[in-house]
């Protein structure tokens, strides 16, 4: 999706360093509640901390709750909008 307005492969490589950051800032390595307040803010509303919540339940065979939904929220929203900028991208150029 970011990647469509790239010149060259690793111009659209580039555009892929600010999502691999995204786990670090995530309940993926350290609980939420021991982040300091700004960080925790953030962690708390990405699409990775709900995905990695939601996979850590499944495992521990916990009830999911919410977590799951707000997954599959973050997912879908993800999908539809990488859908409507590629399409949108595409038709421009084929226009």
């Amino acid at each position: 999706m970011a990647a469509l307005p790239a010149k060259s492969a690793e111009g659209a490589g580039a555009f892929a360093y600010p999502l691999i950051f995204l786990p670090f800032l995530s309940s993926a390595i350290v609980p939420t509640k021991t982040m300091p307040a700004p960080v925790e803010a953030f962690a708390n509303h990405q699409p990775v901390t709900p995905l990695v919540n939601t996979i850590l339940d499944l495992f521990t065979q916990h009830s999911v709750g919410s977590d799951a939904w707000t997954a599959v929220a973050w997912c879908v929203g993800i999908l539809v909008v990488a859908y409507t900028l590629a399409m949108t991208s595409h038709l421009r150029k084929i226009a």
